[in-house]
């Protein structure tokens, strides 16, 4: 069976995160959509605020004018503000907006969104500080998908496709699309960062990093594969990470008298990407390909995500393993309460052995089943005497508990 291509252009899919986008928008004197690029950003603020005038300051006149006299190009916009779109392609911007923020501090007048985080958060936090919500962007989630009728009925197909919002709306294969983003990534992103001198070399270590997802980094490891130094693959991770590419799960504090695990595991923010660098042609060779398991977990890690992202909440996740290989793939922080603790199986039957690090994780932490889950690659939620497996395609049953 392989993956049915969309064939016409999709409908509209709502994004969870409009709700909260107006919240920050009726709060604050503006407000900034960031993520990667073609998450889905544009079409949200656009659908959000269709009132207000859209600027592209990708446009070369646009941005002319925008640098060259940033005073009147805002002053334009009168009372009523606009949105501007990859804010980033003009920094010097940020510091007018301060003052016409400061001189009329209405909310809602400007709405903002840019796809470089690594250029636009500096400038954000130094200028516009307390003047400015902050929403982060991921592409669809399962949840968002379902809700519209785009149900994911075997996970292989979306591990292999991803969630970018273009490929549910263009008849557009993922090779083709990936192949195309990461050299605009490479090509128009990093080619900015003196940090990045060799996009080849680097192209690499994204691939490396893609047979990686869902594993403790191994920093050593990684930067030998690649030809580079210890200190130039950590370096590159946090370029991948503020880029929104990569996200990595860090260790839970909270160590029991065990000796844990320091480093971080490392997961894409969107499985096709993953799937892309790491040389997988179709949604079939998932099967029974090694990196399945790690993609499966890159695929729910990113459900928690964006669950948290989409509320403007810190997203709070951490895995915890300690020396003797006891591990538990996710701990979800709330209330500040016993974390929830999730473990994430690909299979798709319910299996004893599943639940053995819950419970002994539980065993520490005084936890109590009722609030321990396995996610799974099955159809069915199934309540059990040590905890609760839950289908991949519904995860109501953990994110309820977060509201």
């Amino acid at each position: 069976m392989t993956m049915k291509t969309v064939k016409k252009k999709a409908t509209f899919i709502p994004r969870e995160a409009e709700a909260k986008l107006c919240e920050l928008a009726a709060g604050f004197p503006a407000a900034v959509v960031v993520g990667p690029r073609q998450s889905g950003k544009t079409t949200l603020v656009r659908r959000a605020f269709p009132e207000k005038e859209y600027i592209l300051l990708e446009d070369p006149d646009t941005r002319a004018f925008a640098e060259e006299d940033p005073r009147s190009f805002l002053a334009q916009f009168g009372d009523e503000g606009a949105i501007l779109d990859e804010v980033q392609r003009v920094p010097d911007l940020f510091s007018y907006l301060q003052g016409v923020l400061d001189s009329d501090s209405r909310p809602g007048r400007f709405i903002l969104t840019g796809s470089q985080n690594f250029l636009m958060m500096e400038r954000i936090s130094q200028t516009l500080a307390g003047r400015i919500g902050i929403l982060r962007l991921l592409p669809f989630s399962l949840r968002e998908l379902a809700a519209a009728g785009v149900p994911c009925d075997r996970y292989e197909d979306c591990l292999y496709r991803g969630m970018y919002p273009r490929l549910y709306a263009n008849a557009i294969s993922p090779s083709d699309f990936y192949g195309a983003y990461t050299q605009t990534y490479l090509e128009r992103d990093l080619r900015q960062l003196r940090q990045v001198h060799d996009l080849s070399t680097f192209q690499t270590f994204m691939k490396m990093c893609a047979q990686r997802s869902g594993q403790v980094v191994n920093y050593t490891s990684l930067a030998a594969d690649c030809g580079i130094n210890h200190s130039t693959a950590r370096e590159w991770l946090s370029i991948l990470e503020t880029s929104f590419i990569l996200y990595p799960l860090h260790k839970h504090h909270k160590n029991y008298n065990k000796r844990l695990i320091k480093m971080p595991k490392l997961y894409f923010t969107d499985p096709g990407l993953a799937a892309y660098l790491a040389g997988i042609q179709d949604a079939d060779q998932l099967a029974h390909h090694p990196l399945k398991g790690g993609l499966f977990e890159t695929l729910i890690i990113g459900e928690f995500l964006k669950y948290r992202l989409n509320r403007a909440q810190e997203p709070a996740l951490y895995f915890w393993r300690d020396r003797t290989g006891h591990e538990v793939d996710c701990l979800i922080e709330h209330r500040g309460t016993t974390p929830i603790p999730v473990e994430i199986k690909a299979g798709r039957t319910v299996a004893t052995d599943f639940f053995k690090n819950l419970t002994y994780w539980n065993g520490l932490a005084g936890a109590t089943p009722e609030t321990s889950f396995v996610v799974y690659g099955g159809d069915r939620t199934q309540k059990g005497k040590q905890g609760t497996a839950v289908s991949y395609k519904n995860l109501d049953p953990i994110t309820d508990l977060l509201k």
